[in-house]
């Protein structure tokens, strides 16, 4: 009885210090997004960026540094989507997908650089994304008030036993899937 309960405590210390240690990677990881978003300053004003990583040319923005700012202006905000969607509990978070969806399309446009305007966004892209998740949240829901109306829960009872909540990044993945 004492070994099986040493091997729960230690499960637990495990599983503690995994997620402590996720936990601080993702907050480190938000915590730098603004120096990311500003590291397009540190590009040179010139057509061509060569790193040692990399060349990047910048046919359609004349200069690598607005190419970058471009960029990034885009993956910030789809990074911290991202994180939102993958952390939040709520019933609704399938409509951060719509916000993904679109930073998604933005970032592909800025960086094809036969594209003329990389702002000008078509709706026709994203409407069969909004067209699976709209009337899923609205289901759901529906099915809260539903129950709420017929049974003495409150809204914050109803939406822990509604909220599916996977233990790794990747049964959260596949749960979508």
């Amino acid at each position: 009885m004492i070994k099986q309960n040493l091997k729960l405590e230690n499960t637990d210390r495990n599983s503690y210090k995994k997620r402590f240690i996720l936990g601080s990677a993702i907050a480190v990881l938000i915590a730098i997004t603004p120096f990311v978003f500003y590291s397009y300053e540190y590009v040179p004003d010139t057509e061509i960026w060569n790193t040692w990583f990399f060349n990047y040319k910048s046919g359609f923005y004349g200069n690598a540094q607005v190419g970058i700012w471009s960029i990034l202006m885009k993956v910030v905000p789809a990074f911290l989507l991202f994180v939102w969607f993958f952390t939040c509990r709520h019933w609704w978070y399938h409509a951060i997908l719509v916000p993904i969806s679109m930073f998604i399309y933005q970032i592909v446009g800025a960086i094809n650089e036969d594209v003329s305007y990389i702002d000008e966004f078509h709706l026709k892209y994203l409407i069969p994304i909004m067209a699976i998740i709209i009337p899923s949240i609205y289901l759901v829901r529906a099915r809260i008030f539903n129950r709420l109306n017929s049974i003495d829960q409150t809204t914050q009872d109803m939406e822990d036993e509604l909220t599916f909540r996977p233990r790794t990044v990747w049964g959260k993945v596949k749960q979508f899937f």
